[in-house]
């Protein structure tokens, strides 16, 4: 499976039957050759993402994918996997030649459209055949979409493509609004408490504390970033009182004790919560945790793949939390990265989702929709340690008012 891990550049995905010259367009937008091509059909049997910058446009990853044509057992597990790509892009580029468009390719359109995704269509090898006029009204009633023609053998410059690139895909795949910038104002100071134990990284910050600071710098506020046992010292010591403390979900109890409760205190997770979740549904789904029973399977969505501690948040900790507090026999069921879930989403009672550094907001929500459309409560890894540690009501505070529903829940 194509994973986006941290590239947070554009993703677009090449789809099409083989041979109608998938990869070679992909040559043709990089400027040089990046993909094999061959007049063999099926020469790409997987989903492979390529970093690159088009001229006239900028910094993308495309998807180069199987034919979705493919045959045999193994075809039908090749385009299981292309279509699967889908819920990593952010725009659909569809190849078609000859004059056909059939089953292969209304079933392509379907994902788009279930998806919500965004395509063009782009007709390739017009040195060869050209788009009749029936062809293409019979593409336009059933897409909808912005048809691009075009000859990679004839040596042209891809403007259309481009200009079609630039007209469709959304503008959430190159700007995101700020973390927490919004319930800031200029020269606010926000304490930012950041425990340093054996699942540190050597040398530097995690991922979601770095895009807070920086958030915080964007919108022209004060980072304070201290150590947990230093947080009582700075308060009495200072005098200070911050418009904020944010702290790692893991040592939600020690923050609460230490940050008065006039001072607004969340975590770093919940804050990707509200910013690349679904907040409204995280506000639903962790009080489901109190309802837990004997037995209940919950499934645990990491979405980075990391080296594996002895107190691993996702594997040791949360799973030891939650069978505490409910004082239920559960199972865990831990997926690392983008990987396939191993059971249907309806054996489970529970979903519990990370914060989501690593991946897009639209790789997160894909990931929990499938739960929330068979009707499994999805919860997130700083909500949910908060319930069980008892301060659910303080962590989600600084956001409650911006969901006008989260008042039912708190």
């Amino acid at each position: 499976m194509i994973q986006k891990g941290k590239e947070s550049k554009p993703h677009i995905g090449i789809y099409g039957r083989r041979n109608n010259g998938k990869s070679t367009l992909i040559n043709i937008l990089a400027g040089h050759d990046i993909a094999i091509v061959s007049e063999v059909p099926g020469t790409t049997t997987d989903p492979v993402k390529k970093s690159f910058e088009i001229t006239g446009f900028g910094p993308v990853v495309l998807i180069d994918t199987a034919g979705s044509d493919d045959r045999g057992q193994l075809g039908k597990k090749r385009i299981a996997r292309t279509l699967e790509s889908l819920n990593n892009v952010d725009l659909a580029i569809m190849v078609i030649t000859h004059n056909r468009f059939g089953e292969p390719e209304k079933k392509l359109v379907r994902e788009f459209k279930r998806l919500d995704l965004p395509f063009i269509i782009v007709y390739n090898k017009t040195d060869i055949e050209r788009l009749r006029e029936d062809t293409k009204t019979r593409i336009r009633e059933y897409t909808g979409a912005r048809i691009v023609e075009f000859s990679s053998k004839n040596g042209e410059y891809p403007e259309e493509i481009i200009s079609a690139i630039r007209s469709a895909i959304p503008g959430s795949a190159w700007k995101s609004p700020g973390l927490i910038g919004d319930l800031l104002n200029y020269g606010d100071i926000v304490l930012l408490i950041t425990p340093i134990d054996v699942q540190a990284p050597a040398g530097r910050l995690i991922l979601p504390q770095v895009q807070v600071i920086r958030d915080l710098l964007d919108n022209d506020c004060v980072a304070v970033v201290l150590k947990e046992k230093e947080v009582d010292a700075f308060l009495r010591k200072t005098g200070i009182k911050p418009k904020l403390a944010i702290t790692d979900s893991q040592i939600f109890i020690k923050a609460d004790a230490s940050v008065p409760h006039d001072i607004p205190l969340t975590s770093f997770s919940i804050v990707l919560a509200r910013y690349k979740g679904n907040f409204e549904l995280y506000l639903k789904g962790t009080p489901k945790i109190s309802e837990l029973n004997n037995n209940d399977r919950l499934l645990i969505l990491e979405s980075c793949t990391h080296h594996i501690s002895c107190d691993d948040i996702g594997r040791v900790k949360i799973p030891r939390w939650i069978s505490n507090f409910t004082g239920k026999h559960l199972e865990f069921d831990v997926v690392g990265g983008l990987g396939d879930v191993p059971r249907p989403v309806t054996d489970y009672a529970l979903v519990i989702q990370c914060g989501g550094c690593v991946i897009t907001r639209r790789q997160l929500n894909n990931r929990i929709r499938r739960a929330a459309d068979a009707g499994v409560p999805v919860t997130n890894y700083g909500m949910a340690i908060a319930w069980v540690q008892g301060i659910y009501k303080r962590a989600v505070a600084p956001f409650a008012d911006l969901h006008e529903s989260a008042g039912s829940y708190l």
